[in-house]
C-alpha cells in the first residue's frame, strides 16, 4: 500500500492510464482512448512499473497482456477510479436532464411495482440518463413492533446502501424525514371468473382457499388476526413470497387473496384478476417515503425525492 508521502508525490492520471491499457490489451488503442501520444502512454506505464515494483504489462505480436500482479491490482483501481469521479460528479450542480447517476430505492414490491411504472415514465420524459435500482425491503420476521421490524431498512439508509426507502411505516427517528405519499386499502382478489366475486360475504369467504404472501412462508397473516376477534379462521393453502407470485398463483386456481388495491388495479388485469372490498374492515395503512435528513442536502437524493412525491400522486389518482 501506498504511504502518505509516495500518494503525495503520485499523478493519479497513471491510474487511468493503467485503467485504459487493461481495458484494450493495447497502448495504441489506450492511448487513442485516452487523446493522448503512445509515447505518453508508455512512459506513463513506465513510471507506474517503477511505483509498484511490476512490469504490469508484457508485449506480444498483438499488444500487451497483463501480469498476475496487475490482474490482482485491477479491481482495486477500478474502485479507485469510480469514487473519485463519483465524488467529482457529486461537485457538479445536479441536472436531472443531463445526469448519468443510479439511485437506490427500497420498497417493498407490493409498493414499487405501484410506483415504478409512472417514475420510469417520469424519467424517460426529463431525467433519461438517470437509473434506477429497486431493492426489495422486508420487514424483520416476527418482529410486531414496527420501528424495530424496518430497523434494517433504516439501516441501509443511514449506511447509503440505498438512497431512499418507500415503506408502509412513518414513525421514524428524528434524524429521518418521513413524508406520506398515499393510503393503501385491501381487496380480496381472485381471478375474474372466481365465484367468490359474485357472491361476496364473511361466511363465503372463510369457506374458501386462502393465498397469503410472506417472504418467510409463515401461513399466518394479518387477516388472521382479525377473523380470530370474531370467532373465525380460514385455511391457508399456500404462501407465496412476492406480491407479483401471488398475481400469477390466483390466475391459475381458486385461490383468494387480501392484497394492496393500487397494486391489484394497476398489475392485476395482465393477469385476469378481479376484486372486490373485504367482508370485513381491513384498517388502511400509509405508505411513506423515509430518508435521512443529512441525505436531503443532496440535490440530486432532493430531485428524486420530489419526483417520487410527483409520481406517487399519478398512481394515487
Amino acid at each position: 500500500m501506498l504511504s502518505e508521502v509516495d500518494l503525495s508525490r503520485t499523478d493519479l492520471n497513471l491510474l487511468v492510464v493503467f485503467e485504459a491499457v487493461m481495458r484494450e490489451r493495447h497502448v495504441g488503442r489506450a492511448a487513442e482512448n485516452l487523446s493522448l501520444t503512445a509515447s505518453a502512454v508508455s512512459h506513463g506505464l513506465k513510471r507506474l512499473r517503477a511505483l509498484l515494483g511490476d512490469p504490469l504489462f508484457l508485449k506480444t505480436p498483438r499488444g500487451v497482456v497483463p501480469t498476475e500482479r496487475a490482474e490482482q491490482l485491477a479491481p482495486g483501481i477500478a474502485d479507485v477510479l469510480a469514487r473519485v469521479r463519483g465524488v467529482l460528479a457529486s461537485s457538479e450542480p445536479f441536472d436531472p436532464a443531463r445526469s448519468r447517476r443510479r439511485f437506490a430505492v427500497g420498497a417493498p414490491d407490493g409498493i414499487s411495482s405501484v410506483l415504478l411504472p409512472p417514475l420510469l415514465a417520469d424519467l424517460a420524459r426529463e431525467a433519461p440518463g438517470v437509473d434506477i435500482s429497486i431493492r426489495q425491503v422486508l420487514p424483520k420476521e416476527g418482529e410486531a413492533t414496527l420501528p424495530l421490524a424496518w430497523k434494517d431498512s433504516l439501516a441501509a439508509l443511514e449506511s447509503r446502501a440505498m438512497d431512499v426507502a418507500i415503506l408502509p411505516f412513518h414513525e421514524v427517528p428524528v434524524r429521518f424525514m418521513s413524508q406520506n405519499l398515499y393510503v393503501e386499502y385491501f381487496v380480496i382478489a381472485a381471478h375474474a371468473k372466481h365465484p367468490y366475486l359474485r357472491r361476496p360475504g364473511l361466511t363465503q369467504y372463510c369457506a374458501q382457499e386462502h393465498l397469503v404472501v410472506s417472504h418467510a412462508g409463515d401461513p399466518h397473516g394479518f387477516v388472521d388476526s382479525v377473523l380470530a376477534w370474531q370467532g373465525l379462521s380460514r385455511r391457508v393453502a399456500l404462501t407465496v413470497p412476492n406480491f407479483m407470485f401471488a398475481l400469477a398463483a390466483l390466475a391459475d386456481t381458486e385461490l383468494v387473496a387480501a392484497l394492496p388495491r393500487r397494486f391489484v388495479e394497476m398489475h392485476g388485469h395482465r393477469f385476469g384478476i378481479a376484486s372486490v372490498a373485504p367482508p370485513f374492515e381491513l384498517s388502511p395503512y400509509a405508505v411513506s417515503l423515509v430518508v435521512p435528513n443529512v441525505a436531503m442536502m443532496d440535490a440530486g437524493i432532493a430531485w428524486l425525492v420530489q419526483t417520487l412525491r410527483s409520481v406517487s400522486q399519478q398512481a394515487a389518482a
